[in-house]
């Protein structure tokens, strides 16, 4: 799938370099994906991590996903990747904090061209963040490049449902989140089999309607103020920022937005 809108990765780097990454993180945890711990849970049972495995997590953030990784699957090293410096020296930070800085490190670097070994990594790892990525083909194919004889590629994404979005939805939609396009399921299941990869999961979750009805919820009821402090008190902003978010809870009420979960084997 191409570009649907002008976003580039530097204007992906401008929201997790500012604000937008602070208030998401308000809402939503340091887990900045759809359900949390349960959807990392899931996702990790699902692609069968093992203990003592090394993996790579592409689109890092500040490595919310590989401190779950080496706390709850024991995984032995990850490598974290992701373009924005800020967001990688928070989670150097953080995993100093939470005693696993000797498991993980990080590498900033466009996922699309991470620069790291062929055949490096026991599985690719990724949470509702692929969508950021303007080259979700190359993106793929760098993730198989990786990945060893029979490991895996495992990741949950926002794609779009089964019920499409309309030209101006999508258009409304891609620029609010700063999305250069969105994948659909199918659309996902074919560009790992094109890398020659076994789907062996590829499903909607259930959770983003829910969870959008949460985080506007938690806004509305609970940190408004908390919201404010992190849009600079501008009424404006944060007014923006709740009608998008609404029209984005109406999208995903239509079955139009979900999460989907992915899951393939490279041939052993």
């Amino acid at each position: 799938m191409g570009t649907e809108t002008p976003i580039t990765l530097a204007d992906v780097q401008e929201v997790y370099g500012g604000p937008e990454c602070d208030l998401w993180e308000l809402v939503m945890g340091q887990q900045i994906h759809i359900g949390g711990l349960q959807s990392s849970m899931d996702l990790a049972d699902k692609a069968n991590i093992a203990p003592g495995t090394e993996g790579v997590d592409f689109c890092c953030c500040t490595g919310a996903g590989m401190r779950f990784l080496a706390r709850f699957r024991n995984v032995a090293r990850m490598t974290g990747v992701d373009a924005t410096e800020k967001v990688i020296q928070t989670g150097r930070r953080r995993c100093e904090e939470e005693g696993v800085a000797d498991r993980i490190s990080f590498v900033v670097a466009d996922v699309c061209e991470s620069g790291l070994p062929d055949n490096s990594a026991d599985f690719v790892w990724g949470e509702d963040a692929w969508c950021y990525v303007v080259d979700k083909p190359r993106m793929i194919a760098e993730a198989a490049r990786l990945v060893r004889p029979g490991g895996t590629i495992a990741f949950t994404d926002w794609v779009e449902g089964e019920t499409r979005l309309s030209p101006e939805e999508k258009e409304r939609f891609l620029r609010f989140m700063k999305f250069p396009n969105i994948q659909t399921l199918e659309g996902y299941r074919t560009l790992l089999t094109d890398n020659g990869f076994e789907v062996l999961a590829c499903e909607d979750t259930g959770r983003f309607a829910p969870h959008v009805d949460l985080y506007l919820g938690m806004i509305g009821m609970q940190f408004g103020y908390d919201a404010l402090r992190i849009v600079g008190f501008d009424h404006t902003v944060l007014q923006f920022v709740g009608g998008e978010m609404q029209f984005m809870q109406g999208l995903a009420h239509q079955g139009k937005l979900v999460q989907g979960l992915f899951v393939a084997c490279s041939p052993g």
